[in-house]
């Protein structure tokens, strides 16, 4: 096995964080590590691109949240930024979608809620504001408040669907040395391996997409 084709293994089958290991592990310098995981980003991105999919539609539940990645305690109680990311998951599917956003507003929700999750989709929230006008835009709309319970007593409304999914999330998406400009690529890695999850088929896609992108790369 080549060494590129080991990188992407141990890549492919090692959480973050994951750089210092690669490299001792292959002995290669930090330049080599920064390129080839800047090309593995971008065969993940590729990958979502074609893997993008609109979810609900009639009769279908689409769960809907976001969640602040990366925000962290650092340095005498300093804490350090992350990245707002919007995302839902259709029930019984498990279909899913995840995107980096600069707000939470109802403007930058709404459109991607409009690109993303099909009219008349009943749509679960928690009580964030910018949810208010689901229903006035061909979808019906459901919440739950998250101070009093979990799930809704009467309606069984709930979003642990999609907070399970960022539980996911956290653990892939580095701690540490991450980036504003890379988190299309975090994200996009986080839906490629929780739709591989097993690491042996996740090895095998992730070549044919490079084959794909990069005609006549070799990986062997």
């Amino acid at each position: 096995m080549s060494v590129v084709a080991k990188l992407v293994f141990l890549y492919l089958t090692r959480p973050p964080p994951r750089c210092k290991f690669i490299q001792r592990e292959l002995d290669i310098s930090s330049a080599t590590i920064v390129d080839y995981f800047s090309f593995i980003r971008e065969v993940f991105i590729y990958w979502a691109s074609k893997n993008s999919e609109v979810i609900g539609g009639e009769g279908k539940i689409v769960e809907i949240d976001e969640a602040k990645i990366g925000k962290r305690k650092y340095n005498k109680g300093r804490y350090l930024e992350g990245q707002w990311v919007f995302g839902g998951i259709e029930r019984g599917s498990r279909k899913f979608f995840m995107v980096a956003v600069e707000d939470r507003s109802s403007q930058t929700l709404l459109s991607i809620i409009r690109d993303k999750i099909r009219p008349n989709t009943t749509i679960h929230t928690d009580g964030w504001k910018s949810y208010d006008c689901l229903d006035e835009n061909s979808y019906s709309h459901l919440t739950v408040n998250h101070s009093v319970n979990f799930v809704d007593p009467h309606t069984g409304t709930h979003t642990q669907n999609v907070e399970r999914m960022w539980l996911e999330v956290r653990k892939l998406v580095p701690r540490f040395g991450r980036k504003k400009t890379h988190y299309e690529g975090y994200l996009s890695e986080c839906l490629f391996i929780m739709r591989h999850r097993d690491h042996r088929t996740r090895f095998h896609a992730f070549w044919k997409l490079a084959g794909e992108l990069y005609p006549g790369l070799p990986h062997e």
